[in-house]
């Protein structure tokens, strides 16, 4: 009789070393300069877009955002998926649809909810979604797409279409329920997802050692009898080979797969969040010194003769120019029409809900010096 604790912990799979060397030359993926290039070069916008929306909240022009700083990486798994793979994130997976193909503008454009935003301005900053890309709107609560993954990539297996489910979360997602229905419902189905955790180190202020005791997220996948794999977060080609043969095993043989991507949360986790009050910023220098994914694919480039010192000037210099001019368009438009708040929720609207349109009218009738509708679309005339 032997009670089991422990088992040996599941080996961290890498392509590139923290020098962009690669240390297999059978696992370096043989990608097209263009291929490798486009995957760098949204690394960077992601970086200075995040970069100039976190300041522009902090001047109190938006009301919240979220970066990327230090998981850039993970625009790998968008390179090694289909286009109608379709994406179930959480809120750190700009990089996901900036690959896909979201322009700056539908970036900024939600982040002021102004009346150019795909969500008519009813989520807040960050919360992406776009139909056209296969990508689900973010929402709020933590884990809630999990299950919801498991649920479409079921229905997707019953049309029998040759593609996947990608959710994405971050580790502290995994603590809650959902998580665990989510992969028991995917593992027992056989439904054709890939669940990709984004490991961290923190949920928010809680890190990694307090959250859990055993061998990371990972290990919880093979408990469910999951294909599961553990890689090098900030090796960008190590998360574009795993997400390729995780991809492969999800449409081909309709079996759900774990993928823990091992990174370092540099940023604040949101606006909302001051992360020196629970971690030291000699803490957050000694990762940002140790190992920058973009650096580390940088080098990898650069060693191929694919990217040089006058290229990346060039390209930070004009995309910061881009960046800029789309926020700044954004900024001036005008807020959705009120009448939004009533739309899209009905085909005939209920009395309820024209009741509701009424009271607002008469409200801002009576007291339209608390209602700037000129700031509007159609200034509420459509109301």
């Amino acid at each position: 009789m032997k009670f089991i604790q422990s088992i040996a912990p599941i080996p961290t799979y890498r392509v590139m070393d923290l020098h962009g060397k690669v240390i297999d030359p059978t696992q370096e993926p043989q990608v097209s300069k263009e291929f490798a290039v486009k995957i760098y070069k949204d690394m960077i916008t992601l970086n200075i877009m995040d970069f100039i929306l976190y300041e522009a909240q902090r001047q109190g022009r938006i009301s919240f955002y979220m970066t990327n700083y230090g998981e850039e990486a993970y625009i790998g798994s968008a390179a090694a998926l289909d286009s109608q793979d379709v994406i179930y994130g959480q809120y750190r997976e700009s990089g996901v649809l900036l690959y896909r193909g979201f322009t700056l503008d539908n970036f900024m454009n939600q982040c002021y909810s102004n009346e150019n935003d795909i969500g008519k301005g009813r989520q807040m900053p960050i919360h992406y979604g776009s139909k056209e890309l296969n990508f689900q709107t973010i929402s709020s609560p933590v884990a809630t797409q999990l299950p919801q993954a498991s649920g479409a990539a079921y229905a997707l297996k019953r049309s029998g279409k040759k593609n996947c489910i990608m959710c994405y979360f971050g580790e502290g997602a995994a603590s809650e329920g959902d998580f665990h229905s989510a992969l028991n419902v995917a593992a027992t189905m056989k439904c054709p997802v890939i669940f990709f955790c984004r490991n961290n180190g923190f949920a928010i202020s809680t890190p990694t050692l307090e959250q859990y005791k055993g061998d990371g997220i990972a290990s919880r996948g093979i408990g469910y009898g999951i294909d599961t794999i553990r890689v090098d977060g900030n090796d960008v080609w190590a998360v574009y080979n795993a997400t390729k043969a995780a991809r492969q095993l999800s449409v081909e043989e309709h079996r759900p797969v774990l993928l823990e991507s091992m990174t370092y949360r540099v940023s604040h986790h949101s606006t909302s969040d001051d992360s020196f009050a629970y971690r030291s910023k000699k803490e957050v220098e000694y990762w940002k010194q140790l190992d920058n994914p973009i650096v580390r694919f940088r080098k990898w480039l650069e060693d191929k003769n694919w990217w040089s010192e006058h290229e990346e000037n060039s390209f930070r210099t004009s995309i910061r120019k881009e960046v800029l001019n789309a926020f700044s368009k954004a900024e001036k438009l005008l807020k959705p029409s009120i009448t939004d708040l009533f739309n899209d929720v009905y085909d005939h609207p209920p009395q309820n809900i024209i009741d509701q349109r009424q009271k607002l009218k008469t409200l801002i009738e009576r007291y339209p010096e608390n209602y700037p509708l000129k700031n509007f679309k159609n200034e509420g005339k459509d109301l």
